[in-house]
């Protein structure tokens, strides 16, 4: 009898990790869907009946994925109206499955400048608020972190993460827990942009001598060189990503008669 019971508990815990994957796919795919403007601010999404048929997965696991997108804003679920697309300004962007979506795509410009110009706000004043406040520990961090990237490279995932460490000893460093809040966010965009500068070519310079300078200001206790190194760090970042867009297809010049 106890072998029973574990052999069926086992089965529910393989059950339950099955739509816990299938529903998060389901939110991954409509996710993508809404920040690539194949469904737009406004739209009515198929009722939960239509679409888990479409699908063909069980409502219990459309809804789940609807209560996912719902809780990163880009979905309202009212009664009598059904489920709306919402507007960008309801998306939390920052989500770091929000920006995995965005970036499946080619971002636009203004979403680009919008992201690197949050950047430039955030990152160079906590830089500066991390050389007056961090510890031994906040520089050993960021130093571990230095090592990895060099030894690794941003073109790996190991030395992405460590791209991603050194960014949060910094946030952490600046002992503001509204500041350290924002670590997921930050480090999700150091990531999917890191990818996506590499998605076409490899990087077109090295960005660990402007990661080392930062780390120089904030050991030596100079907020106003880590501000500046910062700075000048998410600048050449976003320049970089510029670069490694797309070329836009130029348009046909027609024909003279």
């Amino acid at each position: 009898m106890p072998t029973r019971k574990t052999n069926a508990s086992k089965a529910s815990t393989r059950a339950r990790r099955k739509s816990l994957r299938l529903h998060g796919t389901i939110a991954r795919d409509m996710g993508m869907m809404i920040v690539s403007g194949q469904y737009r601010p406004g739209d009515i999404l198929n009722g939960e009946i239509d679409a888990s048929d479409r699908l063909q997965v069980s409502r219990t696991a459309y809804r789940e994925a609807v209560r996912i997108l719902a809780a990163k804003g880009l979905v309202e679920s009212r009664p009598k109206v059904g489920t709306r697309v919402s507007p960008q300004s309801s998306w939390h962007m920052l989500d770091p499955d929000v920006l995995s979506w965005i970036f499946e795509f080619e971002p636009d410009d203004t979403v680009l400048a919008n992201l690197f110009e949050l950047r430039k706000i955030v990152e160079p004043e906590a830089a500066a608020l991390a050389a007056m406040r961090r510890t031994d520990e906040h520089l050993q961090a960021m130093e571990q972190a230095l090592e990895g990237m060099t030894t690794h490279t941003l073109a790996s995932e190991a030395g992405r993460l460590a791209d991603q460490e050194f960014h949060s000893a910094m946030l952490r460093a600046t002992g503001n827990a509204f500041i350290v809040s924002l670590t997921s966010g930050v480090s999700a965009a150091v990531s999917w942009t890191t990818i996506f500068k590499q998605r076409h070519n490899p990087l077109r310079r090295d960005p660990i001598p402007d990661h080392q300078k930062v780390y120089e200001a904030i050991k030596a206790s100079d907020p106003k060189a880590a501000h500046a190194a910062m700075l000048s760090l998410v600048e050449l970042a976003h320049m970089d990503t510029l670069h490694a867009r797309k070329p836009k297809a130029k348009a046909a010049i027609p024909a003279r008669s």
